[in-house]
């Protein structure tokens, strides 16, 4: 018994605001479900965040369509939850998911809680807050509940665990069942398989470099899905690397070596087929930020799809800098709900955090959806 389990598709985003970036997360979705076909799996499973956004744009949704209508046609039976970025932020509102049920998605959910396929358990629930997090627990508990006669279990959860989130989890690890023997997890795009309880916690992390600090992780684990046995008494995980669209380029250079690095840089990108996106830090030296980021886009700018450019006078300083600004960033919820506590709305504070996260990687549509979805509830409320 087979299957594969995939997460974090994004499908519909427009990193950089760039439709070049958006096109590459739907053809890297294609080759994922061409893959996925090829591997003839029993079934599949989506572990949440399908789309980038609860409103997908067109080309996303026929995207997804033609997708998992590719699936149904091969017999491949598709299971998928709604991760954060699919819940609209309305009352009764129901994920985009919902759309493709007659085209073979099986959409586990709060009235669907789990399905029987070939003898194989499959239950969970769709993302929730860490202000909901109580009822999530409430529900596992009856989906454990209802898995205890089945040998084969599959729990299917999007969220984040304080064990790999410590300051943005919704679940404490402690909080979830424990007797299932495969928990397909979403929501953090670097891969992480663990053991836990009688079987394995495993998150395949996303199919694309959704943000830039991913690269480091794209380059030493890949991006893609796992293939997983359920034959034996514990699941074999066997990894399945995708092919990006476009190459990642994440370099720290010297000031003094800047002249040569950039024609490296450029010796390199020639030979690419696509443009890259650029991530470059330039640290050391005195120079002027102004003239850096001139030189280094009049040289590169043009052979890529897009330069993010960073400045450090000095790299001793430039470690120091990070290691205050990861102490500040691990404790922006708090410093935000201190903020606002007057507000005493924690909405208030978690949309405050995600305005900050969003237009701080240059987000702007996602930060406007989020503005809009959250007074349409609170106009519906």
């Amino acid at each position: 018994m087979q299957f594969v389990h995939m997460a974090d598709t994004h499908l519909g985003y427009r990193q950089y605001g760039l439709s070049e970036r958006e096109t590459d997360f739907l053809e890297v979705f294609d080759r994922a479900v061409e893959e996925v076909v090829s591997e003839r799996p029993d079934f599949a499973i989506h572990s949440g965040d399908l789309f980038e956004y609860s409103r997908p744009p067109t080309r996303a949704l026929l995207t997804a369509q033609q997708g998992i209508f590719k699936l149904k046609s091969a017999n491949i039976p598709f299971y998928a939850i709604a991760g954060n970025h699919d819940i609209v932020m309305k009352k009764n509102a129901l994920p985009p998911q919902i759309l493709f049920k007659d085209f073979g998605l099986k959409v586990i959910s709060p009235k669907n809680p789990y399905f029987i396929e070939n003898g194989v358990f499959i239950g969970g629930a769709p993302y929730a807050s860490k202000l909901t997090s109580k009822h999530l627990i409430e529900r596992l508990n009856e989906v454990e509940k209802a898995s205890e006669k089945y040998e084969k279990t599959i729990l299917v959860l999007h969220q984040g665990i304080d064990r790999y989130l410590p300051y943005e989890y919704e679940v404490k690890i402690g909080d979830l069942p424990k007797t299932f023997k495969y928990c397909a997890f979403g929501h953090i795009h670097e891969r992480i398989v663990d053991d836990f309880g009688d079987g394995k916690l495993v998150y395949p992390g996303s199919t694309e470099i959704w943000r830039s600090n991913e690269v480091d992780g794209y380059k030493k684990n890949g991006k893609g899905f796992y293939l997983v046995d359920m034959g034996g008494d514990v699941p074999e995980i066997e990894k399945i690397n995708l092919e990006m669209s476009r190459d990642f380029i994440k370099e720290a250079v010297q000031y003094s070596k800047l002249e040569e690095e950039i024609k490296h840089l450029n010796d390199l990108i020639t030979q690419m087929n696509k443009k890259p996106v650029l991530n470059l830090t330039v640290t050391g030296g005195n120079f002027s930020r102004s003239e850096i980021y001139e030189t280094i886009n009049n040289a590169l700018a043009d052979n890529c799809l897009s330069v993010r450019s960073r400045y450090k006078p000095d790299l001793v300083e430039e470690i120091m800098d990070l290691e205050k600004y990861e102490k500040d960033a691990l404790n922006i919820n708090r410093m935000i709900k201190e903020r606002l506590k007057d507000f005493n709305d924690e909405k208030v504070s978690e949309l405050a955090t995600g305005l900050l996260k969003e237009m701080s990687e240059g987000d702007m549509d996602k930060a406007s959806e989020m503005t809009r979805n959250f007074y349409e509830e609170l106009h519906d409320n």
